[in-house]
């Protein structure tokens, strides 16, 4: 935007002194023609929200993580669970709580890990540990070992608004394209509580249980469609990049429609607020 400025600011004092001389000369259509060349200036001024869209990207990329498991023995020895992408110091990172091994799981001999996208590219894996979770939201905070790694800054999500475009990136299907990252474009379609009221006490579940024992909160429904390995995944502003909230896939579904016996491909995220209250409880320990 900043290298297009000299331009626009010649084409407007062409303009001007186009619209003085016309007012001058013919006074009769000067009404018309100064509305005409209005209209190619605001045409000139006016650029499609899209087009900083790519440099966002850029910028965001290095941020992103792939958040899994590790164990030699295995085959593969890497499992993808999920996305996720750094904040705070370069050695922290936000993903979703669900991502994480269950207490059930046999994680004998097996590691959590991220893997982090060096300069060159290429991925470098990272034993991770757990700093902090927060269960009512399905939000976690890992600590990765190595150097920092490039980060996101945490934007308002109370300032987001239905109808706003938004954009969000991870790694979907689980890996099966790569370990590439891949952004989507959205629109915040609707601001909307996280659990519904079930009919029945069969269909309750407990993450269900949990978010209205917590109190309702509200989550952000997007028109675009986000896929298994999203989840972890930020939510942002195409022209800043600042983090409005973290996708998740599994979570909202399992209570928002637990109702469903056929649950939908409407994507949701966490706002941003609670991964700003998570970092701060973390402060706190």
């Amino acid at each position: 935007m900043m290298r297009d400025q000299p331009v626009v600011a010649v084409l407007a004092s062409w303009t001007l002194q186009a619209v003085s001389f016309a007012m001058d000369r013919y006074r009769p259509h000067a009404r018309a023609f100064a509305v005409a060349t209005a209209l190619v200036l605001s045409a000139a001024l006016i650029r499609p929200a899209h087009a900083d869209l790519a440099d966002t990207v850029a910028r965001v990329k290095p941020a992103l993580v792939v958040v899994g498991s590790y164990r030699s023995t295995d085959s593969p020895r890497f499992r993808m669970r999920g996305s996720g992408f750094v904040v705070g110091d370069g050695s922290l990172a936000i993903t979703n709580f669900h991502v994480l091994p269950e207490a059930s799981e046999n994680m004998a001999n097996a590691n959590l890990v991220v893997q982090v996208r060096r300069s060159g590219g290429d991925l470098s894996m990272r034993q991770a540990t757990v700093v902090q979770v927060d269960k009512v939201h399905d939000l976690a905070l890992l600590r990765f070992e190595g150097a920092p790694a490039p980060v996101m800054r945490i934007g308002d999500s109370d300032t987001a608004r239905e109808g706003q475009a938004v954009a969000f990136m991870g790694f979907p299907i689980g890996g099966a394209l790569g370990f590439s990252p891949v952004t989507h474009r959205a629109m915040i379609s609707s601001i909307t509580p996280a659990a519904m009221p079930t009919p029945t006490a069969r269909q309750l579940n407990e993450a269900t249980i949990r978010s209205v024992r917590a109190g309702p909160f509200n989550i952000f429904q997007l028109d675009g469609t986000a896929y298994p390995g999203n989840s972890g995944g930020p939510l942002f502003d195409p022209e800043t990049g600042d983090v409005l909230g973290v996708v998740n896939m599994v979570f909202i579904k399992g209570s928002r429609e637990s109702a469903l016996s056929q649950p939908s491909g409407i994507s949701y995220a966490i706002p941003s607020r609670f991964v700003q209250e998570l970092l701060d409880a973390a402060r706190l320990k």
